[in-house]
């Protein structure tokens, strides 16, 4: 009887430790599942394999349950585009993990995902033995054998990829299991390789998820910091705005392309119309479109997420207001109190400035007014650590005010701390530094930590000298991001040996850390540039950037402005907003042409030049309707990195064309009503011509070709001229002129220190003669 209720108690307490694994698994499956979609069991199955001779092809797994109805979207995710460049990926038997990562919208799920490989195992592998391990954020998803069909040929493979698995934040982890022999191999061996190729891609199946009009998790749907793509944000008015609601939309496009950063943003302008994806609307309770016809007026300026009408899966932003200067009271309200969002609705009361900002102070730049540590230079929590066998480069990045003066300076100081894995025995392991892909100073790693602190200089001008050549490599790029890279290169001892003397360990992986307390000083240059440089506006929103809420930049747009123009000034200021970090809250804007006279800002033109400043001697292009003209200069060189001296640049030609294909432009000119102020225009003859407009101040490729004064866009891309008048900006102490003005002139330079040493010497002999006079006439006494 005893045994009996023995055997029944442990029948119990086995199906009551049974009920809540049961219970605590079931809602993991259905977090990811659509709403009204039941999820269905992930069955195992296995890869397929193209191009094995002797292979069987797999039965693909049946795709996960999709709701009806429901948009989804199809991605292909490219090795190329996802993997660190060049897009391919080498997995050694020293190195033999890689991955590549990808996000998920928080309004998306994932219904299908398959991964789609091609890669190349070395022909000394041996069969079956070798894999390759496919991880889901840490979760196996399949094995890849090699088999001796296999080796040295380029392989095709289909591996299913579980959607359950898939979050916010994913990393596709290769791991290479490779053997070229049965005993006594040598991990790093250069036989042990499998290429993976960069057109390898994920598959993925994205369905939408109906979100509530909540504005707690703004900036989201509009813009989502998991999604990699390009932001794509159109604007939608009743109408051609005003220059108050443009100012408005400016703001808000600038905070955006704030947030957008790397990934680059495009805001399409619409007059009364829906488009088919999330949008920003700016409407009034005299002009709205007619999609709000319907909506109760507001009393004061208000922001509210409210269902496309069209589409509830598609959300709009309404900005609303009694008139246009509450929409620019709310489109502030966006760019420096959004954090206190919530609800569907919110209305903004007041904004009070309490510190104004000052030169040089965006976020995205270093800071120029002291010495910034690297925990500063952070853009992720563990992005100074490292660790693996070989570990992974330690990268930061730098960047400048493209107006910083750099022109004598000996070097830039910065002050390293860090720490390792110490070596087992002095060897040859040491820490390589180098900087924009130029090597700079290696340093040894002791076998005992007794130095793990530098005081160095990075180099602002490295030369190289062979005895007949000197090869001049500008170190550092201002108006752009550089990258300070530390590599930790261990001399590793490896198991090895012969069959009859094998010797067998495991391989310990190393650690290495840059401190946060590291610095580097910037604090001690001057500001001082030589303009116009389209340059630096293209990749750097300089000069505007000066002031990172364009507080000395004055915008001037047309006073009944199309579809385009729009678009091209909130391209502009959203690029502006992406290289700053902030909004533009403080730019002013007007469409009279006759108030920019004598005002002391930076002058931004949109879509045409007023009256006030056409003038022949600083405008170099000119687009009107179907005929253009340019000057030519005497010397044109199509490098940027060359500056053509005055007589080159001089203007040789002026050509008139006319045609109907679409042309724009972008001029740079000294403002004619302030010395140390500047002028950018930006032109198009057409809708298609600002849509090539729009479309080249998005593409860092367009960019990358704009310089000189002035760059023509056409279908074919871009080119740019230097031609007319240099004129600089920033302030240098009289005897920093004396030698900028002498730098380019060596013989000068040489005169002038002959003469400088003859006149010294002469001081010398006079002052020499009246001690020695003196001297006798004491004597003679």
């Amino acid at each position: 009887m005893k045994r009996k209720l023995s055997w029944m108690c442990a029948v119990a307490v086995g199906m009551c430790s049974w009920y809540p694994l049961a219970s605590y698994a079931a809602p993991a499956a259905v977090a990811n599942a659509a709403p009204g979609v039941q999820p269905q069991a992930a069955t195992p199955a296995a890869p397929i394999v193209v191009g094995e001779p002797t292979a069987t092809l797999a039965e693909p797994t049946a795709p996960a349950a999709v709701a009806e109805n429901v948009p989804q979207r199809e991605v292909k995710l490219s090795f190329a585009a996802i993997a660190p460049p060049p897009g391919s990926i080498v997995l050694r038997g020293s190195r033999p993990d890689a991955s590549v990562e990808f996000g998920m919208r928080s309004d998306e799920l994932v219904a299908n995902a398959l991964l789609n490989l091609e890669y190349t195992p070395s022909p000394s592998l041996l069969p079956v033995q070798s894999q390759l391990k496919v991880y889901l954020n840490d979760e196996l998803m399949g094995v890849l054998p090699v088999t001796k069909e296999q080796l040295g040929k380029k392989i095709r493979a289909q591996l299913p990829i579980d959607p359950l698995y898939i979050t916010d934040f994913n990393r596709v982890r290769l791991e290479f299991v490779g053997h070229y022999r049965d005993v006594c191999e040598n991990p790093a061996s250069s036989t042990l390789w499998l290429d993976v190729g960069r057109e390898s891609y994920l598959d993925l199946t994205y369905q939408s998820l109906k979100v509530n009009n909540d504005l707690s998790h703004f900036p989201v749907p509009f813009y989502d910091p998991r999604d990699n793509r390009p932001l794509k944000l159109p604007m939608i008015f009743p109408g051609s705005p005003a220059v108050t609601q443009q100012q408005a939309a400016a703001i808000v496009a600038s905070w955006f392309g704030s947030k957008a950063g790397w990934r680059g943003q495009q805001f399409p302008v619409y007059f009364n119309e829906l488009p088919d994806r999330n949008a920003i609307v700016f409407a009034t309770n005299d002009k709205r479109p007619d999609f709000l016809r319907d909506h109760p007026p507001v009393k004061a300026p208000t922001i509210e997420m409210i269902d496309n009408p069209n589409d509830p899966y598609v959300k709009l932003l309404v900005i609303f207001g009694r008139d246009d200067n509450d929409l620019l009271l709310a489109a502030k309200g966006i760019a420096q109190g959004n954090i206190l969002f919530r609800g569907s609705s919110v209305t903004v009361d007041g904004i009070k400035t309490l510190q104004p900002r000052q030169p040089y102070d965006a976020p995205n730049w270093v800071r120029t007014d002291r010495s910034v540590t690297f925990a500063e230079l952070k853009t992720y929590e563990q992005q100074l650590q490292s660790s693996g066998l070989v570990p992974d480069a330690i990268t930061v990045a730098l960047n400048l005010p493209p107006d910083l003066y750099l022109l004598r300076a000996n070097g830039i100081d910065m002050d390293l701390k860090y720490r390792y894995t110490m070596p087992p025995v002095k060897d040859s392991s040491r820490m390589d530094i180098s900087l924009n892909d130029q090597f700079l100073q290696s340093f040894s790693l002791n076998s005992s930590q007794d130095v793990n602190k530098l005081i160095l200089r990075l180099p602002v001008l490295q030369g190289l000298l062979d005895g007949k050549s000197e090869v001049t490599i500008p170190a550092l790029r201002l108006g752009a991001v550089n990258q300070l890279r530390f590599d930790f290169q261990y001399m590793n001892p490896m198991p090895g040996g012969s069959i009859d003397n094998c010797i067998t360990f495991q391989p310990v992986q190393n650690h290495v850390v840059i401190g946060d307390d590291s610095t580097i000083d910037f604090s001690k240059y001057y500001h001082f540039i030589a303009l116009p440089d389209l340059r630096v506006f293209a990749n750097a929103g300089f000069p505007y950037s000066r002031m990172a809420d364009l507080s000395d930049t004055l915008v001037v747009v047309p006073k009944a402005p199309t579809q385009g123009q729009v678009a091209t000034l909130l391209q502009a200021l959203g690029g502006i907003g992406s290289q700053t970090g902030l909004a533009a809250i403080n730019l002013q804007m007007t469409d009279d042409g006759n108030q920019i006279k004598n005002k002391d800002a930076d002058l931004l033109l949109i879509g045409a030049i007023p009256s006030s400043l056409k003038d022949d001697t600083k405008i170099n292009l000119l687009v009107e309707a179907t005929k253009s003209w340019v000057k030519m200069p005497m010397r044109h060189y199509d490098l940027a990195s060359i500056y053509p001296d005055d007589e080159a640049r001089t203007p040789n030609t002026r050509t008139d064309i006319t045609s109907s294909g679409p042309m724009a432009a972008v001029i740079g000119f000294q403002s004619p009503y302030n010395d140390q102020r500047s002028v950018v225009a930006l032109l198009a003859d057409s809708p298609r011509g600002n849509e090539l407009l729009t479309n080249a101040l998005n593409d860092s490729g367009k960019r990358a070709a704009m310089f000189g004064s002035v760059a023509v866009i056409r279908e074919s891309g871009v080119n740019s001229l230097r031609v007319g008048d240099i004129y600089y900006v920033g302030h240098l102490p009289w005897f920093e002129r004396i030698w900028f003005a002498l730098s380019n002139h060596p013989i000068l330079l040489a005169i002038f220190a002959a003469i400088s040493i003859v006149l010294l010497a002469w001081v010398l002999w006079r002052m020499l003669r009246i001690i020695s006079r003196r001297r006798l006439s004491l004597d003679d006494e």
